[in-house]
């Protein structure tokens, strides 16, 4: 079965798609994305699926590496420059202004202690020194986008990173 969140960001995906853009002559600074594709589909970290009860396990392809689990709707958006809305979750900072942080797709994971899914948040690196700390309020971000696993220390940290190169706006 189909989980109703997927067939819903397959439908916005779909429509957004179907919806006229700009004059061909136009530049697009920037392509908008938000969570509800980057978060509409399940990944199994490598490791982990055998501590979902009743999970089957990843399928692999004839190499025999496993399976790569981010759909190409996604993947179309590696090394696209974007901008993206969330919540942020400082862990480095640098002169009073945060250089790394995580944008999150909600509050959940830093307030009220629900685990967020590995496709619900961003690995952030500003490229330009770093922005003020603005915690519980959505920011809009732009810059690079990868889409792929990334690894620190031989750990899993997420599956996707922006190299950030401006804060767009805040909201109250």
């Amino acid at each position: 079965m189909i989980a109703p969140r997927f067939l819903v960001s397959l439908l916005l995906v779909s429509l957004a798609l179907a919806l006229p853009g700009r004059a061909a002559d136009e530049k697009k600074e920037f392509e908008v994305v938000d969570f509800g594709v980057l978060a509409a589909f399940n990944y199994v970290p490598p490791g982990y699926e055998t501590m979902v009860p009743g999970a089957p396990p990843p399928a692999a392809d004839p190499s025999g590496k496993p399976k790569d689990q981010i759909p190409d709707f996604v993947r179309k958006l590696d090394a696209k420059k974007v901008s993206v809305t969330g919540f942020m979750l400082p862990t480095k900072f640098k002169d009073g202004k945060v250089t790394e942080f995580l944008l999150m797709k909600d509050q959940s994971g830093c307030c009220f202690g629900a685990m967020p899914r590995i496709n619900e948040w961003i690995i952030v690196k500003m490229t330009q020194g770093g922005i003020p700390p603005l915690m519980d309020v959505p920011l809009t971000l732009v810059g690079q986008l990868k889409v792929g696993e990334v690894f620190e220390e031989g750990y899993l940290s997420g599956i996707y990173q922006l190299n950030g190169e401006k804060l767009l706006e805040t909201k109250s």
